[in-house]
């Protein structure tokens, strides 16, 4: 039998394909997290679209709600009073969107659950090339944070977070994706809209441009 892995998957491409990529070679669970994003609505819809497609039973998807990190705000993405940026190329400070410290509370979360459930990884589609990237999608962080893993859970948890993307380029993960029938179709990466991406916010931007580089249309509706 296949080792068990978790998958944070919020809905979007990179978790979307990080998922395809850890249902090649484990049995998945998959973790979603509400943390009073403006999109969480839509977020959601796509996290249980793409559990549905793995046939995952729900005994092995959990949903938690940090909403707090909306109480705590800091972020355009939490904050309404604060408008999402349109995508800028040549930003250089680290865009509002940047939750503070979120990756943290999401980890933190699936290495409970993993303890309990006997899960060996924890699958994130943190990209560095985001850019500007934020902090917590560095490779530099994911090697601390398995280091306090190991130091802050039982002796005989074996777990580890993987980042399969963290060095691929968009278009890399698109053809990645396609390539292991990942359904992008069913994914959502717009930081604005429910109902049609905007194409404007800094996740359509680097989204509509890895699939132009990649040769192929996007499968979602943009206004």
């Amino acid at each position: 039998m296949k080792d068990l892995a978790i998958v944070l998957v919020s809905g979007g491409m990179d978790s979307c394909v990080t998922a395809a990529i850890a249902h090649a070679q484990y049995q998945l669970a998959l973790l979603h997290v509400n943390y009073g994003q403006r999109t969480e609505s839509r977020e959601l819809k796509a996290f249980h679209d793409i559990a549905s497609y793995y046939n995952i039973p729900k005994d092995r998807i959990l949903i938690a709600n940090i909403d707090y990190l909306r109480k705590i705000g800091g972020s355009s993405l939490t904050d309404p009073r604060m408008n999402v940026q349109d995508a800028q190329s040549d930003i250089k400070e680290i865009p509002t969107s940047y939750v503070p410290f979120r990756n943290t509370h999401l980890l933190a979360i699936a290495v409970s659950w993993g303890e309990v459930i006997g899960a060996r990884k924890v699958f994130i589609g943190a990209v560095e090339q985001d850019s500007p990237g934020y902090p917590d999608c560095r490779p530099i962080y994911y090697e601390a944070f398995n280091k306090l893993i190991r130091v802050g859970t039982r002796p005989t948890t074996c777990i580890e977070v993987e980042t399969p993307l963290i060095h691929k380029g968009k278009s890399e993960i698109v053809k990645t994706g396609i390539s292991l029938g990942a359904p992008l179709h069913l994914s959502w990466s717009c930081y604005k809209n429910t109902d049609k991406a905007c194409g404007q916010c800094h996740s359509c931007f680097l989204r509509l441009k890895a699939f132009k580089e990649a040769g192929v249309k996007d499968p979602i509706p943009y206004v």
